[in-house]
């Protein structure tokens, strides 16, 4: 056992310090760092001599690769007690990053995936460095992209975020940038220096925004640009039938490799996430919020998830078996049940 605390509290300057130090699971998120983070969030709120946040993976090739789902994987069977404990912390946490009255600067160097995405997109500023991976690679393990998924990638430039919730494609740092995934980019070898500004001369909220302006520039040119115009029109599909059949139509290179990561995808997965995205570009955040953990608890309790965790996390054999296997085979009927609102007992509540 490590004697090294998961995650590194402690302030330098006038900035709170928040460092994800799991490097060896890729910074993945905890439970008990999610409460860390939120006990320190909210003590830094209230205190006048901190006018800024920053957040940052230990050294390593993440920042944050997402949740501990193993832990999810292993309650398979049981109440959900652990599952829903962990969404309703996580959540809140989002929520609280999202609605943070000061700076909320995220260093997002390295992977950045699922629960990552969410304690570093909703930030003020997301800063992106030279090896910056970014994903939300739910539906590849039977879930969907949560931590305030439904609320910001439909809001992302045209439907890149629907293409983005779908297919769980990778961005590398000009491609994030380019999505607004990122606000700012500089080499990660520049980011330590950075930090130290911040630490040293930031006094003021708008010192923190200067300093970082002074110090990042623009990225490379994004090849995401490329096809934007191809996910944008294909991507607006309110099917994911109609989505399939206009990327055949296409016939390129581009459209016959998204075919192919779809077919790898849960159905199931597919069908709730584009129902998903139509109805979260619609929502305040807390709606949003609160429909995700009613679509959380509904994943849990069904199969798809523990078999795409099975698949590519515990036996590794990439082969998960979906059911149902045909994005045919699901009715519409059952993917509105997905949506259903829990009851108010169980309902997500916030941090005032």
């Amino acid at each position: 056992m490590s004697s090294e605390p998961e995650i590194i509290v402690e302030t330098r300057g006038k900035i709170g310090f928040l460092t994800l130090n799991r490097p060896k699971a890729l910074n993945s998120l905890t439970l008990g760092m999610i409460r860390t983070m939120t006990e320190a969030l909210i003590s830094w709120r209230d205190d006048e001599k901190i006018v800024g946040v920053v957040v940052q993976g230990a050294k390593g090739r993440a920042f944050c690769a997402g949740g501990d789902i193993r832990l999810l994987y292993e309650g398979r069977g049981q109440d959900l007690t652990y599952a829903r404990g962990f969404y309703t912390e996580e959540y809140r946490l989002n929520t609280l990053i999202k609605e943070y009255p000061k700076p909320y600067v995220a260093m997002i160097d390295g992977f950045v995936m699922g629960g990552g995405v969410g304690v570093s997109v909703h930030g003020s500023r997301r800063i992106a460095g030279s090896s910056t991976l970014f994903a939300m690679p739910e539906t590849g393990i039977g879930f969907y992209p949560d931590v305030g998924g439904s609320y910001f990638l439909p809001r992302l430039p045209g439907k890149i975020g629907v293409w983005l919730a779908l297919s769980g494609a990778r961005l590398n740092a000009a491609d994030a940038f380019y999505a607004g995934i990122a606000t700012d980019f500089a080499p990660t070898d520049q980011h330590e220096m950075i930090v130290n500004r911040l630490a040293e001369d930031a006094n003021s909220h708008e010192q923190v925004s200067e300093i970082i302006d002074s110090l990042t520039g623009l990225p490379e040119e994004a090849e995401l640009a490329r096809n934007r115009e191809k996910i944008d029109h294909i991507f607006a599909a309110d099917s994911m039938g109609k989505m399939l059949q206009s990327l055949r139509d296409d016939g390129s290179e581009w459209a016959k490799e998204q075919i192919k990561t779809l077919s790898t995808k849960s159905p199931t997965a597919l069908k709730v996430t584009l129902q998903q995205m139509l109805v979260g570009e619609k929502l305040e955040f807390r709606a949003a919020m609160q429909m995700e953990l009613g679509l959380s608890m509904k994943f849990v309790a069904g199969v798809d998830f523990y078999e795409g965790v099975r698949a590519l996390l515990i036996d590794r054999d990439n082969a998960p078996l979906w059911q149902p296997a045909k994005l045919a085979d699901i009715s519409d009927e059952s993917v509105a049940g997905y949506f259903e609102q829990l009851p108010e007992s169980e309902a997500l509540t916030f941090i005032e």
